[in-house]
C-alpha cells in the first residue's frame, strides 16, 4: 500500500476528463476509490478556511449545477470504476490491488454541499443510482462543515443517507470561538456548529474530521487542544454518538502561504490527547513528505 505522502493520495482534482461534477480520487481516509460529487461548481462556500486548497480568488469555470448532467456523470463513473476500466487510466494504473475498490460516493467538492437548495433530492437520486448498480455495500458519504444540519431539507437528506449505508464526516477542529474564526473565517457562530453536530449525532453515529496545522509557524496550543476535547465531551454528554475522530494535517497546497503541515509526531500527540481525554477512537493522517 502506498504511504500517505504518495501523489496517488494528494491529487484530489475536482476535474476528470470532460466531467463537470463527478470526479474519482484515491482517498487516504476512505482507503479506496471515492467518487466525489461537486455540488458547488461556483466555488461559493459559507466558510473560507485558511487551509482550503480551493482557489476562491479565481472565477469558476462552471457556475450552475446541471442535475441531469451530474446524474449522467455519476451513472457513467459508477460503471467505469466497478468494471475496473478506471485502472487502465494512467492516473490510476498504479493503485495497489487492495485499494482497487469503490468505497463511497462522496458529497464534497468546492464548497459546502448542504447549502445546495435541493440537497435532499440530489442525495435521493444518487441513492437510486447506487441501487441500480447493485452497490448495496458502497457508502454514501457526506463531507460537511455541519452549518446547515438545522434545516429540514438537510435533515431529510441525512435520513436518506441513513437508509442507504450513509456516513457523515462533520468538520470540528476548534475548541474555542476565537480559534474557530481564525481558521474558518466565517460569520456563522461556533455554537451553531456545536449544536448542529450534537443534533445530528443524537440520531446516528458520526465521524468528526479535524484538521490541525501550523499558523504563522505556530502549532495549536495545548489549551486549544484541551478545549477541543471539552467540546467533544460536551457533545457526548448531550447524547451525541461520535464513533471516530480523524486527526490530520495539511496534505495539499493551502489557500494561505502562512499555513503549513504539522509534523507526524505532532499529529500523533494530538490524537493521543484526544483519545485519552474523550475515550473516542482516533485515526491519524499526515502531511506531504
Amino acid at each position: 500500500m502506498p504511504d500517505q505522502f504518495s501523489p496517488l493520495f494528494t491529487d484530489h482534482s475536482r476535474h476528470y476528463r470532460e466531467n463537470k461534477f463527478v470526479y474519482p480520487v484515491l482517498s487516504r481516509r476512505s482507503h479506496g476509490i471515492s467518487l466525489g460529487v461537486n455540488l458547488n461548481p461556483d466555488k461559493v462556500c459559507n466558510f473560507d478556511c485558511i487551509y482550503c486548497q480551493v482557489d476562491r480568488r479565481s472565477e469558476a469555470e462552471t457556475k450552475f449545477l446541471e442535475t441531469e448532467r451530474l446524474m449522467a456523470e455519476l451513472d457513467s463513473m459508477l460503471g467505469f470504476v466497478t468494471s475496473g476500466a478506471i485502472y487502465e487510466d494512467s492516473k490510476f494504473s498504479s493503485v495497489p490491488s487492495d485499494l482497487r475498490r469503490l468505497n463511497d460516493i462522496a458529497f464534497s467538492g468546492d464548497g459546502e454541499p448542504t447549502t445546495y437548495q435541493n440537497f435532499d433530492q440530489i442525495v435521493l437520486q444518487a441513492a437510486d443510482l447506487k441501487k441500480q448498480h447493485g452497490l448495496v455495500e458502497t457508502k454514501m458519504l457526506l463531507i460537511t462543515n455541519a452549518t446547515m444540519f438545522h434545516r429540514t431539507k438537510v435533515q431529510d437528506a441525512l435520513d436518506i443517507l441513513d437508509a442507504n449505508n450513509g456516513e457523515i464526516w462533520a468538520k470540528l477542529e476548534s475548541g474555542t470561538e476565537e480559534y474557530y474564526h481564525l481558521v474558518a473565517r466565517t460569520k456563522i457562530p461556533f455554537q451553531q456548529i456545536l449544536d448542529n453536530i450534537t443534533l445530528a449525532s443524537q440520531k446516528r453515529p458520526i465521524i468528526i474530521q479535524s484538521l490541525f496545522m501550523k499558523i504563522q509557524g505556530e502549532s495549536p496550543s495545548e489549551a486549544e487542544i484541551l478545549a477541543f476535547c471539552d467540546r467533544l465531551n460536551d457533545i457526548k454528554s448531550a447524547g451525541g454518538l461520535l464513533k471516530l475522530i480523524q486527526i490530520y494535517t495539511v496534505a495539499r497546497q493551502p489557500a494561505e502561504s502562512f499555513v503549513a503541515s504539522l509534523e507526524p509526531a505532532e499529529v500523533d500527540s494530538i490524537a493521543n490527547v484526544v483519545n485519552r481525554k474523550t475515550n473516542i477512537p482516533t485515526d491519524v493522517f499526515y502531511g506531504p513528505a
